[in-house]
């Protein structure tokens, strides 16, 4: 049984001043198995962010959200928000947000951020200060001086470290990293991924790690999936799909990622726009840019289909 299972999760924004409503999310289908660093790509507006935030129950109503997320086996949709709360919410699940500027209260000094999480999670302050601080540690921070620091006295590589350490705090069996290099120099960025690999390799923990940049996956990943306008387009082990992609955006992703060791002109932009969200796409959501487009395309949606151990939602390969 998959650590986390989606199936058939759709998520809309709605807008009742305007009577309109926003599909972020058309019946995502996903599973992670125990131990799996995944990497989610796919460009901006694809529903990666609110993928993770679905899954951890933080979109609020007039939000709807359809369909199954199970986590160790139970549809944590159905729980209430007090149960959800205590059984999985950081305990077993965590997540690093994007921003890491905002994310953190400024009123509060690091240990507050720490000790106020373990209270909520009946972990005393002396348990909560010693776990802190080892977690400051791993991502190598030094906590004597850190934990008595306010966020603003922290560059923006200190803290996306510490909001990693937040999300590790309790032990969660997954964690969830929402961009966590954005807005950050190459050098940090690089240290930042060597820190998520360590989580996966030497704490065990599941990673799932959200990105728009397809050219750090191999850095991060053993496996892949693919977003687009709100659907899972191709999912599978990372090497395979990024040696011989079966989806053709996720084609057209690599082919359009710059690379430091090839030519410039070697770049194929991806043709067309991304859709609009108020944009209602009868059929396959990538066909208005497809180079492959066909007929069954422009009405039917494609199923997932299994080839060999991996996923693809395309017509094509029917």
């Amino acid at each position: 049984m998959p650590l986390l299972s989606v199936r058939d999760l759709h998520v809309e924004y709605r807008i009742p001043d305007m009577g309109i409503s926003i599909k972020a999310l058309r019946g995502v289908n996903l599973d992670v198995e125990e131990g799996d660093s995944l990497a989610i790509v796919g460009e901006s507006g694809s529903g990666k962010s609110t993928l993770a935030l679905a899954i951890l129950r933080m979109l609020k109503p007039p939000t709807v959200v359809k369909g199954s997320v199970l986590i160790n086996g139970v549809d944590v949709l159905k729980l209430s928000e007090d149960e959800f709360n205590r059984r999985f919410r950081w305990s077993f699940i965590s997540i690093v947000p994007q921003a890491s500027q905002n994310s953190l209260n400024p009123t509060m000094r690091v240990r507050d951020h720490f000790i106020d999480t373990a209270r909520y999670h009946g972990v005393d302050e002396h348990e909560a200060l010693r776990r802190a601080f080892e977690m400051l540690e791993f991502v190598k921070l030094n906590p004597v001086r850190v934990l008595n620091l306010y966020p603003h006295q922290l560059s923006g590589g200190m803290k996306q470290r510490v909001l990693i350490a937040l999300a590790m705090f309790l032990n969660p069996k997954i964690v969830i990293m929402d961009e966590p290099t954005s807005a950050l120099d190459v050098v940090t960025q690089l240290e930042i991924l060597k820190l998520v690999k360590s989580i996966n390799r030497d704490l065990k923990t599941t990673v799932i790690f959200i990105t728009h940049d397809i050219s750090i996956v191999p850095l991060v990943s053993s496996k892949v999936a693919v977003m687009y306008n709100g659907i899972v387009v191709e999912s599978g082990p990372m090497r395979d799909v990024l040696a011989n992609p079966l989806h053709p955006y996720t084609k057209a992703l690599i082919e359009a990622t710059p690379s430091l060791s090839e030519s410039i002109d070697r770049i194929k932009p991806i043709p067309g726009e991304p859709p609009s969200p108020l944009e209602e796409i009868r059929g396959c959501q990538f066909w208005p840019r497809c180079p492959r487009v066909m007929d069954v395309c422009r009405v039917e949606e494609p199923p997932d289909i299994n080839i060999n151990g991996r996923v693809v939602k395309c017509h094509l390969y029917r």
